[in-house]
């Protein structure tokens, strides 16, 4: 990925838990910085740029990269997800390697413990030791963790095991001790202790997780109208290994979401195109298999597609320490199922951690359509994608102040020359009382998404801006 600068690459308010490493050369370094941030709150270690952020490079990126998280897993202890990606800021490569707060403290690199203290990493002391220990026995264990019912010897789907061995071997990004044993490694994807399946392996690669966990079930529904009703075009229940239902759900969405036709004025062929950006809908199913709370057997996935939404819906709440707020910024996230989380990012599934709600933004706002909402109540937790075609049902009331800024906004406009339109002195206020809420509601977008910082930045009305305003009709 092509980037303006290192703050481009990382989320905002998280410049305190960043680590520079000029070079990926001092592998124990980086693991030990790494091990610190899985001990405490999470943060990035950036390898390629000095102590000031300024960009040095990698040579060579595609080798030290496979070293890089080979020597990582390897020297880690409990293994935990730890993502590195590959980045170029004005043709120097470099690599940030996002580390989330980890769940099963104490780790350790190359079997030490240690911790992060403000802009230090340093050696865990005996007490703080102690005191990990002692709060890891005394607080429940995760379900992904807790021992499964399943027999290890007749359940299991050794494709899946089989596919999971290959993808993480060709990536180099882990190295298991006997690949002929699939009980070997299961136990070095910390899926499988004592010959026993965990609740968490179970439903990765059990032959069928549903008769021992329904709720690993997902439902969805094609409706003809825009509520729920008995008219239905299309209903489906999906069961088998986690994989395998992802993606049958998401072969099961993109037969039944609308196809967009155009014609471009150089080309006298049609276009067709999804209603929603495909990389924005398996980002959303993605996360709601990787973090969702799979505790409660009544729970389970929905999906709804409607004329003019989409809905992957999950039973429970958002993860401890997750808000609205942190999602639309896509900042660090905690891991609700790490070991899950694990195997799809071994698989290719996940590469951003706690990043995902940016890209699924971004994607929208490429495509011209407005953003996703994120909504949370008794019955769950609901990501909703919109079209273009705004209805009465789509448009939501807005603020007095997101109707002022739409009315003044003309053409494409940057936010100094917004805020003098208002007549806004403080700038803190504009931003949370006027520009966030319009982007947040779709109404507003930014000219360059992928830079959101950039000083060249300017805001538009999207479709939706303009028949709120009444410039055009639905």
């Amino acid at each position: 990925m092509k980037a303006n600068s290192i703050p481009d690459l990382l989320p905002p308010g998280e410049e305190q838990h960043v680590e520079f490493v000029p070079d990926c050369g001092d592998i124990d370094l980086i693991g030990q910085v790494i091990c610190g941030f899985l001990n405490t709150s999470g943060g990035y270690v950036v390898c390629g740029a000095d102590d000031q952020g300024a960009v040095i490079g990698i040579k060579n990126p595609d080798i030290v990269e496979k070293l890089l998280e080979r020597g990582i897993q390897q020297g880690l202890s409990p293994g935990a997800l730890v993502a590195v990606r590959a980045h170029e800021i004005e043709g120097k490569n470099l690599f940030v390697i996002e580390v989330p707060a980890g769940k099963d403290l104490p780790y350790a690199f190359e079997n030490v413990i240690y911790l992060r203290a403000g802009q230090t990493t340093r050696k865990a002391d005996v007490e703080t030791i102690r005191d990990m220990v002692l709060r890891k026995q005394v607080e429940p264990e995760r379900w992904e963790r807790r021992f499964s019912s399943a027999d290890i010897s007749a359940d299991l789907d050794l494709n899946e095991i089989q596919s999971t061995l290959k993808t993480a071997t060709a990536s180099g990004r882990f190295r298991f001790r006997d690949s002929e044993s699939p009980v070997a490694i299961l136990e070095d994807l910390s899926v499988s202790r004592y010959g026993h399946l965990t609740n968490g392996g179970d439903v990765l690669f059990g032959a069928n997780p549903a008769l021992r966990h329904p709720q690993i079930r997902v439902r969805a529904a094609v409706f003809e109208t825009s509520k729920i009703g008995d008219t239905y075009r299309d209903m489906q229940s999906f069961e088998g290994p986690l994989v395998s239902i992802m993606e049958d759900v998401y072969s099961f969405i993109l037969r039944n979401i609308p196809t967009i036709s155009h014609f471009r004025p150089s080309d006298l062929k049609r276009h067709d195109e999804l209603a929603y950006p495909p990389d924005a809908i398996r980002e959303g199913l993605v996360n709601a298999f990787a973090h969702r709370d799979y505790s409660d057997f009544s729970g389970g996935i929905t999906i709804h597609i409607y004329p003019g939404r989409l809905e992957i819906s999950n039973t429970g709440k958002f993860p401890e320490g997750v808000t609205l707020a942190k999602l639309q910024k896509g900042t660090l996230s905690v891991l609700r199922n790490p070991d899950i989380a694990h195997v799809l990012y071994l698989r290719g599934y996940m590469e951003k951690i706690g990043r995902g709600s940016l890209l699924i933004q971004r994607a929208c706002t490429r495509r011209g359509l407005p953003l996703p909402r994120w909504s949370e109540d008794d019955h769950g937790v609901t990501l909703t994608f919109f079209t273009t075609e705004v209805t009465t049902e789509v448009t939501t009331e807005v603020t007095t102040e997101v109707m002022q800024i739409i009315k003044v906004l003309d053409g494409e406009m940057s936010r100094r020359e917004l805020q003098e339109a208002l007549g806004l002195k403080n700038s803190e206020h504009f931003r949370k009382a006027y520009l966030q809420p319009a982007i947040r509601e779709g109404l507003i977008a930014m000219t360059i998404p992928d830079k959101p910082r950039s000083s060249k930045q300017q805001y538009r009305l999207t479709r939706r801006g303009r028949i709120m305003r009444g410039e055009i009709h639905p």
